[in-house]
């Protein structure tokens, strides 16, 4: 599980995460309203649509705004939502790439040069650290009853890249090719393996290993990246010791 993911379910098993931190809801809804731009505004035949309807409804979205994030969708009335990348360093020289969703780019561009600054970061130009990943789909499922070679066994099918498994969190994460991700979900699911989240992402061809400080200025910084209302997910190089991560949690 990649070292942010793992940072933040340590947070949730521990209870240091508030429930309202990053205005959940906005993000949600934007989520949904780009599945829905992206594609049928009926969640069954939209499967990035229906994995941010599930979202939504596991974090205790009310149904009514759910549905009016699909309905602006259509766009009437209501400002455009359009979905934009940024790349760059944060502290340490931690490589970013940051998927964000704003009606406003200027604003959000602002705002995050001057996060990535005030974290002694810089915001680069498209493609400046793009070159550090490559296209991946991710997936994070629950082990359930299955120990570390059953669920490998289990997820290894056409497609799949990688698994990572994870006993202490009981989540582990399914790294596949971009191109056959709906396609294994599916197949995850027939074989009975629940899976809790999808997103076509980055991982890093290369990493770097901060620690003591520096690596609490990293998830200071991701955690800052997280919490900002317009960013809906982040990807980084940093590979963080998880007994790190236990001890700063």
């Amino acid at each position: 599980m990649s070292g942010h993911s793992k940072w933040h379910n340590i947070k949730l098993r521990k209870g240091k995460v508030d429930a309202q931190r990053g205005a959940l809801f906005t993000k949600l809804s934007k989520e949904i309203i780009l599945a829905a731009k992206g594609g049928s505004a009926d969640p069954e035949a939209n499967y990035r649509l229906k994995m941010a309807v599930e979202k939504a409804r596991e974090n205790n979205m009310p149904a009514d705004n759910i549905k009016r994030a699909i309905a602006r969708a259509s766009g009437a009335g209501e400002k455009e939502i359009e979905e934009i990348r940024y790349e760059g360093y944060g502290p340490a020289s931690v490589a970013v790439i940051v998927d964000a969703a704003t009606d406003n780019r200027n604003r959000t561009a602002a705002e995050l040069r001057f996060l990535f600054s005030r974290h002694g970061g810089s915001l680069g130009e498209t493609g400046s650290v793009g070159w550090i990943f490559d296209s991946r789909g991710l997936l994070e499922v629950e082990n359930g009853a299955l120990d570390e070679d059953s669920l490998t066994e289990a997820a290894l099918v056409d497609g799949v890249v990688d698994v990572r498994y994870d006993a202490a969190e009981g989540r582990s994460e399914i790294v596949t090719e971009p191109a056959e991700l709906a396609a294994v979900r599916e197949k995850l699911n027939a074989a009975g393996i629940r899976v809790t989240s999808m997103v076509l992402g980055f991982e890093p061809k290369q990493t770097v290993a901060p620690h003591g400080e520096e690596a609490r200025a990293v998830l200071e910084f991701l955690d800052a990246l997280e919490d900002h209302e317009d960013v809906q997910r982040s990807f980084s190089n940093a590979q963080l010791d998880p007994a790190e991560l236990e001890a700063l949690a």
